[in-house]
C-alpha cells in the first residue's frame, strides 16, 4: 500500500502543463540607491493579490491580459505606497521605484498604513496552493489588533469571527476551547486545527482534540474557514482553524521579548529571534508561563519552543524545516453544584486533580514553481506527544487493606469531591494515559489554463495518515501529589481498568476548480474521496463479584469509504460587492477511545455511529471606499445521527445520562459582521489618529427534528446561544492606543435534554448556562520603535459567570469563568 501512496506521489508532481516563458515582469528597486527591494506586495485595485517580488525584485506580471488598463498597488512597510497605471503592450519589463519613508512611524500610523492599503477580513480566492474562492473565510489580523496576547484571551482574539462559542478559563490560554454553529467547544474538537497548514492535534479523525495552542504573540493572522473546509482539509463539520506564525524578520537578526505580569500570581514571558541570511532564513522562539489561578487549586506551569528554518533554492524552490516542543502541568480545581457557584464561584471541592501534557511537532515543507502558471507543494507532518490526567473518581473507588477488599460507592454519582462518605481522602485516584504518535504527508497542486480566454484554476491534492495511539486508564495513588503511574498492583480490583491500541489508517484526494464564467462570476465545485480505517485492539476490566476479576478482549475494525461534495459561487460586479454561496458535505467518525474510556457521569451506548450532514452558507461582503467593510449572510446546518446526551426515561439505562446518536438536528442562523474605519470617513487626512468600531451579531435557531428519545423531539439544539453579540471600538493617537470590547451571549443549553437553570441544584451536572455579558478594555504605549507598554483589563465589570458544565474531568460540575483581572506587558524589540 505504501508503495501505491508514494507512486501516486511522485505522479501527481510530475503531470504538470509544459513551462511557458515569462513575457511581462516588474523590477521594483528603491529610488535613491536603486537596489531591488524584495517580498514587495503588488495588488490590483479592485484588490486582487498578484504576488510578492523575489529576490531580485522581480515579479511576473502574466496573469495580467495584454491590452487592458490595470492600475496596479506596490506596497511594503519601509516605502511610501504606489499606485500606478499600467498598459500591457509591446514593453516586457517595466522599472517600479519606491520611495523610502525615511522616518520612523508611530505605531498608529503603521497600523493605519495596514488596514488602508490591505486590512482584508476574507482569503483570497487563491493563496499558494489553496482555493478560498465562494467560501465563508474570517481572518483574525493580530498584529494591528489591541488585546491579551500573554494568555491567548480568546475572547478577544476571535472576536470578530462570528457565532463563536468559547469557554472561558484560567489557566493562561494553555488550551484552546471553541465552537459554533451548535459545536462542542471541547478543546476545538470539531474543527480541523493547524499551524502553517499542518495539523496539530492528537489524531485528526481518532481524537481530534487540540491540547496545544501556539501562542498569540507568536502569530501574524488566524484563519477561519467554516464548513466548506471539509473538501480541502478534512470531514469536519466546524471547518478549518489555521495559526500563521510571524514571518521571519528581512533583516539578518531581530529579538523580540515580551514579559507580562497578570492577576493571580500570572506570569509569562515570549522571547523570539528571526532573521534572514541571503537564501537562508530562521526563527526561533521560547515561551514560558505560570499562574496561580484565581481558584485555589488551579495553578499551572508551561512551557514551549519552536523553530524554523526555510532555504530558498531559488525563485521556483525552497524548503523549510519546522520543530514544536510544548509542555505543560496543571492542577484542575473541578466542578461546582449550583448553590456552591452562588455561594463562592472562587472555591474548589477538589486538590488532587492534575493534567499534563507533552507535544512534539515536526513539519517539512517543499515548495516547488513548476511554470508560470503551476505550482506545487508537498508537506510532511508528524505528532509525538502524550495526555495524562489523574484524580478523577470512577463511578466505584475501592481501597484494600491488609484484612480485606473495601467497596466504597459513592453516595452521589453526579457531584463528588475529594472526600468518600467516611469523611476521608484515603481512596486511590483514577489515572488516564493517552500517547499519540502520528505522521503524514500533504500533496497539493495548482495549475492556471484558460477557458474560453477566462483564466480557470484547478487544485488537486491526497494526504495519508497514519496514527498509532494507545489509551490506558487504571488506578493511580492516593496522594496530592501529580504522580502519573499507575498503582494495579496495591489496587488490583479497581473497576475502570483498560488499556487499548488505536491504529488509524486514513487516505484522502481531493479536488476543486475555479471557473470564471465572466469577469464577475465564478464557480468552484470541489470533491473529496476518504478511506478510513480504525481499529481498536486492547481488553477492559470485568469485576463480576469480588474478589473474581476478567479481562474481556474488545478488538474492532471498523472500515469505511465515502465521497463528499461540494460547490462555491462567487458574483462580484463592483469592487464593493461581493455575493457568494456554498454547499459542503460533511462527515465526523466516532473514536473507539471515546467509547471505551470509562465515566460516571454518563454511559456510553455501544451502538453510537458516525454523524454526517451538510453546511450551506449564502452571504455578501466587500468593502466601500476604506471606510467601511461588512460580512452578512445566513447559514443552515443539517446534522445526522448527531451525537450527543440526554436523560433516558427508558430502559436499559433509565434513570442515567447516555451518549448516543440522538438523532437529526437543523440549525439555521444570521451572521453579519461590519466595521466602520471612523478615521476615513471624519478624520481622512489625519495621520496621527485611528478610530474604528466592529459589530459581530449572530442570530441562530435550532430544533431536533426526530430523536431516538422522545423528551428532545422538538428540542434545541446544545451550545447554541439565539444570540450572540460581540462588539468594540478602538481609538489610537500618536502612539497610544485603546480597544474596548464587549461580549453577549443569551442562555444555552448543555445536553440535548434542554435542562433548566435551576440555582437549588446540589447534586446534578446538567442545567442550562445562563445569559452572560462581559466587558474588556486593553491599551498599549509605544515609547520608540524599541520599546512597548501594553496593559489591560479582562472582565472590567467583574461579572460573575460560567461557561461550561463538566460532567467527568476535572470534577463534573461549574467551571467558573475568571473574575476581573489585571495584566502589563513590556516588549522590548531591536
Amino acid at each position: 500500500m505504501k508503495l501505491k501512496v508514494y507512486s501516486f506521489l511522485a505522479v501527481f508532481f510530475l503531470t504538470v502543463t509544459s513551462i511557458r516563458s515569462q513575457k511581462y515582469k516588474a523590477i521594483v528597486v528603491d529610488s535613491l540607491t536603486q537596489k531591488p527591494i524584495k517580498n514587495v506586495e503588488v495588488y490590483t485595485k479592485e484588490g486582487v493579490f498578484i504576488g510578492n517580488t523575489d529576490t531580485t525584485g522581480s515579479i511576473n506580471l502574466s496573469k495580467l491580459r495584454k491590452d487592458q488598463n490595470y492600475h496596479l498597488l506596490f506596497f511594503n512597510y519601509s516605502y511610501k505606497t504606489l499606485e500606478i497605471a499600467l498598459l500591457l503592450e509591446k514593453q516586457k519589463s517595466y522599472k517600479i521605484q519606491l520611495v523610502s519613508l525615511g522616518e520612523e512611524l508611530s505605531e498608529v500610523v503603521i497600523s493605519a498604513k495596514k488596514r488602508e492599503a490591505f486590512g482584508l477580513t476574507t482569503l483570497k480566492p487563491v493563496e499558494g496552493t489553496h482555493i478560498y474562492a465562494g467560501k465563508k473565510t474570517e481572518v483574525v489580523l493580530l498584529n494591528q489588533e489591541v488585546l491579551n496576547k500573554a494568555t491567548n484571551n480568546a475572547r478577544q482574539v476571535f472576536s470578530r469571527v462570528v457565532g463563536l462559542n468559547i469557554y472561558d478559563s484560567n489557566d493562561g490560554g494553555l488550551q484552546l476551547n471553541i465552537g459554533g454553529r451548535g459545536l462542542d467547544p471541547n478543546r476545538t474538537a470539531n474543527f480541523n486545527t493547524r499551524q502553517n497548514d499542518y495539523d496539530i492535534s492528537a489524531d485528526v479523525l481518532g481524537y481530534p482534540e487540540s491540547y496545544y495552542t501556539p501562542p498569540t504573540e507568536a502569530l501574524s493572522q488566524i484563519q477561519v474557514i467554516r464548513g466548506a473546509a471539509s473538501l480541502q482539509y478534512g470531514t469536519q463539520f466546524g471547518g478549518l482553524i489555521n495559526f500563521k506564525f510571524n514571518k521571519p524578520s528581512l533583516q539578518p537578526f531581530e529579538f523580540t521579548s515580551r514579559s507580562t505580569v497578570g492577576s493571580f500570581g500570572t506570569l509569562t514571558n515570549f522571547t523570539s529571534v528571526s532573521g534572514e541570511f541571503d537564501k537562508l532564513s530562521y526563527s526561533v522562539y521560547y515561551n514560558g508561563k505560570k499562574g496561580d489561578g484565581f481558584r485555589p487549586n488551579s495553578s499551572f506551569n508551561s512551557t514551549n519552543f519552536y523553530g524554523y528554518i526555510a532555504y530558498e533554492f531559488n525563485d521556483k524552490t525552497n524548503i523549510s524545516v519546522a520543530y514544536t516542543d510544548y509542555y505543560y502541568l496543571a492542577q484542575q480545581a473541578g466542578g461546582l453544584n449550583d448553590v456552591q457557584f452562588l455561594q463562592n464561584p472562587r472555591q474548589s471541592n477538589r486538590f488532587r486533580n492534575w493534567f499534563g501534557v507533552d507535544w512534539h511537532l515536526y513539519n517539512l515543507k517543499l515548495n516547488h514553481e513548476f511554470s508560470k502558471k503551476t505550482t506545487g507543494s508537498l508537506s510532511l507532518f508528524a505528532l509525538d506527544a502524550s495526555r495524562k490526567s489523574i484524580g478523577f473518581r470512577g463511578l466505584e473507588a475501592i481501597n484494600t487493606d491488609s484484612d480485606k477488599v473495601r467497596l466504597v460507592e459513592n453516595v452521589d454519582v453526579f457531584m463528588f469531591d475529594d472526600e468518600d462518605e467516611f469523611g476521608n481522602f484515603d481512596f486511590e485516584r483514577d489515572l488516564l494515559i493517552g500517547n499519540f504518535k502520528n505522521y503524514g504527508v500533504e500533496a497539493r497542486i495548482i495549475t492556471k489554463f484558460d477557458i474560453k480566454n477566462q483564466e480557470s484554476v484547478l487544485l488537486l491534492g491526497s494526504k495519508f495518515y497514519k496514527a498509532n495511539n494507545t489509551s490506558k486508564q487504571g488506578p493511580g495513588n492516593k496522594e496530592t501529589t501529580p504522580d502519573f503511574s499507575f498503582k494495579t498492583k496495591d489496587f488490583p480490583f479497581y473497576p475502570n481498568q483498560n488499556h487499548f491500541e488505536f491504529p488509524n489508517y486514513n487516505i484522502a484526494v481531493f479536488g476543486e476548480n475555479i471557473f470564471n464564467i465572466t469577469n464577475s462570476l465564478s464557480i468552484t465545485p470541489g470533491v473529496r474521496f476518504e478511506y478510513i480505517r480504525t481499529e481498536s485492539i486492547g481488553s477492559f476490566l470485568s469485576r463480576p463479584s469480588l474478589p473474581t476479576i476478567n479481562y474481556i478482549k474488545d478488538n474492532n475494525i471498523l472500515e469505511r469509504s465515502f465521497v463528499l461534495f461540494g460547490v462555491g459561487v462567487s458574483y462580484k460586479p463592483k469592487t464593493y460587492f461581493e455575493s457568494y454561496f456554498n454547499f459542503s458535505q460533511n462527515y465526523r467518525s466516532v473514536t473507539f477511545s471515546d467509547i471505551r474510556t470509562a465515566n460516571p457521569s454518563f454511559v456510553i451506548s455501544p451502538d453510537i455511529q458516525d454523524e454526517t450532514g451538510y453546511t450551506l452558507d449564502v452571504g455578501a461582503r466587500g468593502s466601500l471606499k476604506k471606510a467601511l467593510s461588512y460580512d452578512i449572510s445566513v447559514f443552515s446546518l443539517l446534522y445526522n445521527n448527531r451525537i450527543g446526551q440526554f436523560f433516558a426515561l427508558s430502559p436499559p439505562n433509565r434513570g442515567k445520562w447516555v451518549r448516543d446518536n440522538i438523532g437529526k438536528a437543523t440549525i439555521i442562523g444570521f451572521e453579519s459582521l461590519i466595521q466602520w474605519n471612523i478615521k476615513e470617513t471624519l478624520f481622512k487626512d489625519n495621520k496621527d489618529v485611528r478610530f474604528e468600531v466592529f459589530t459581530n451579531v449572530a442570530l441562530t435557531t435550532s430544533k431536533y427534528n426526530s430523536s431516538i428519545a422522545t423528551n428532545i423531539n422538538g428540542n434545541k439544539v446544545e451550545f447554541i446561544p439565539d444570540i450572540n453579540i460581540k462588539k468594540g471600538v478602538s481609538f489610537g493617537y500618536k502612539d497610544f492606543m485603546m480597544a474596548l470590547q464587549y461580549t453577549y451571549l443569551s442562555e444555552q443549553f448543555t445536553d440535548a435534554t434542554n435542562s433548566q437553570y435551576n440555582p437549588a441544584n446540589m447534586i446534578r451536572v446538567d442545567g442550562a448556562i445562563p445569559a452572560y455579558r462581559i466587558m474588556d478594555v486593553s491599551t498599549s504605549y509605544t515609547f520608540s520603535k524599541n520599546i512597548k507598554l501594553e496593559a489591560g483589563v479582562n472582565n472590567l465589570l467583574d461579572h460573575t459567570y460560567f461557561t461550561r458544565r463538566a460532567t467527568g474531568y476535572p470534577g463534573p460540575g461549574i467551571i467558573p469563568a475568571s473574575p476581573r483581572s489585571f495584566y502589563a506587558t513590556f516588549e522590548l524589540q531591536f
